[in-house]
């Protein structure tokens, strides 16, 4: 993304009656060149506390537009500074300056005089806010913090975890992960319960998946968690499946036995469908065999007769 606009009108620009500001000509920098906008923005004069104040009255008086660019171009380079810490989100800076700009303006257009505060102090909240809510928008794919309990946990954590991280180092390396005594020792700092801790810090040391497979080096797609993840339930071929499997299982398999004679459907019965979803409680050869008063071995004979008729008459519905 290019660097932030800094643009000002030429009327603007010829009606900034300040001594500090007569000789003020800014000109649009570069496009994409960063250190230009910090360069420019860095030679706007700062206001006096009288000159604030008088550009701060006439904007809530009169809707003095002139008088909000004086605010806001005056205190860019507060936005720059503050930018600066948040660097470590991997974000570019001239995004985190421009959020911080929205922030800046709006905190121009509700800054009232009269409380006493410089712009300074009341515009930090603004545009901190604004670039916090920027950062968490796009540091993951995932939000990592919704709340706003998780919001402040999510900022201290960093903060605090990199503290405690630096005065850990050993010969090793860093350590990826916090202790029992880090979690505790930050839970106490912050006041929160150690379990948030956690959660958070699982939050920031994961990473974003991709879930569509991606081309390897030799033209193969590698395995993604779509292939693992998607719900085939649905898909036309294992609806169409589903239903031939149902059809097979009951009309198909009736029909079937209804060409047996009824002996031979009773022992397909008893051994094979008589049973648990585990398999259990079919009879034994020996327990047919005592019921009709013949071998073992004549029953299995029956039942590889009667399964082999079963197969034949099954083969349309295979097909």
């Amino acid at each position: 993304m290019s660097a932030p606009s800094l643009a000002l009108a030429p009327a603007a620009a010829g009606t900034l009656p300040a001594a500090s500001w007569s000789s003020t000509s800014l000109t649009l920098p570069p496009l994409g060149n960063l250190d230009a906008y910090i360069s420019a923005v860095n030679r706007i004069p700062m206001l006096s506390a009288e000159e604030e104040r008088e550009c701060a009255r006439r904007l809530r008086e009169r809707g003095d537009l002139e008088a909000a660019a004086k605010l806001v171009l005056s205190h860019l380079r507060l936005v720059v500074a503050i930018s600066r810490q948040y660097l470590g989100y991997g974000l570019p800076q001239a995004d985190l300056i421009q959020e911080g700009n929205i922030g800046l303006m709006k905190a121009v257009k509700r800054f009232d005089p009269a409380q006493g505060v410089r712009l300074v102090s009341y515009a930090v909240h603004w545009i901190k806010a604004e670039i916090h809510e920027f950062i968490l928008r796009n540091w993951r794919m995932v939000k990592v913090a919704t709340t706003k309990a998780q919001r402040k946990l999510f900022f201290n954590l960093r903060s605090l975890r990199n503290g405690l991280k630096a005065d850990a180092d050993d010969d090793a390396g860093r350590r990826e992960r916090l202790t029992q005594a880090e979690i505790d020792a930050i839970a106490r700092d912050l006041n929160v319960k150690r379990e948030d801790v956690i959660e958070m810090e699982a939050r920031l040391s994961g990473a974003d998946v991709v879930l569509d497979p991606l081309p390897a080096d030799d033209g193969e797609e590698t395995l993604a968690p779509i292939a693992y993840l998607a719900d085939q339930r649905h898909e036309p071929t294992e609806v169409l499946a589903a239903r031939e499997r149902e059809r097979l299982a009951t009309d198909g398999i009736e029909q079937a036995l209804a060409q047996l004679d009824e002996r031979s459907r009773h022992i397909i019965r008893a051994r094979w469908l008589d049973v648990d979803e585990h398999g259990h409680g079919g009879k034994t050869l020996q327990e047919l065999a005592d019921e009709y008063g013949v071998s073992a071995e004549r029953i299995r004979q029956i039942e590889a007769a009667a399964l082999k008729k079963l197969r034949k008459a099954l083969e349309p519905y295979a097909a």
